[in-house]
Formats: C-alpha cells, structure tokens, sequence
C-alpha cells in the first residue's frame, strides 16, 4: 500500500490526526480532550503524540492554568498536508476496489 503515511496510518494516530483536523487551523485540542475522544489511556496517548511530533505533524504546547499543567497539542500545516494525502490515498483505494466488482 504505497502512498499511505506509515505514521499515520496506525489507529490511534489515525484518530488523532482527524480530532485535530476538524478544527480550525492553528487551534489544537487538550490532551484531556484527545485522550477522550480516542478512549486511549495517558501513556499511550502520550507516546502516540510523541510519534507525531517527531515526524513534524503536531506541535505540542505546555502551560499552567491556575496551578494545573495543561498540554494541548495542535496540528501543524505538514501534519495537516501529511493527513489530506493519506486520506485521499484512502479514497482512492476505496474508489479502485469499487471498480473491480
């Protein structure tokens, strides 16, 4: 399956990269919030974004609110051009598939 973005491609990641390209440009998402809306548990979720950070797809900010740590992580514009192509790779191969019946 050439053209699929390996990082992105894994479940997890997958989910992330969606949460946070439904929002607006240069607006993120706390981790609190993603960890909700993927069901994934702090360490794996941390590691995840870890992964995408690496790769230059989500930059992470942390900062205090009152005296809580706060971390919101936000989608960066190659993150969100990385995840446009893996998503029209998918359509494509949704589109073949439809082709071959």
């Amino acid at each position: 399956m050439s053209g699929l973005d390996d990082i992105i491609h894994q479940p997890l990641r997958l989910r992330v990269m969606a949460a946070l390209n439904a929002m607006p440009a240069n607006a993120g998402l706390e981790f609190a919030k993603l960890k909700k809306l993927t069901g994934a548990t702090d360490g794996n979720l941390g590691a995840h974004i870890e992964t995408l950070s690496k790769a230059g797809y989500v930059a992470v900010a942390k900062a205090f609110v009152g005296k809580k740590p706060q971390t919101t992580v936000t989608a960066t514009a190659a993150g969100r051009g990385a995840f446009a192509r893996h998503v029209a790779m998918l359509q494509e191969i949704i589109a073949a598939s439809g082709r071959q019946t």
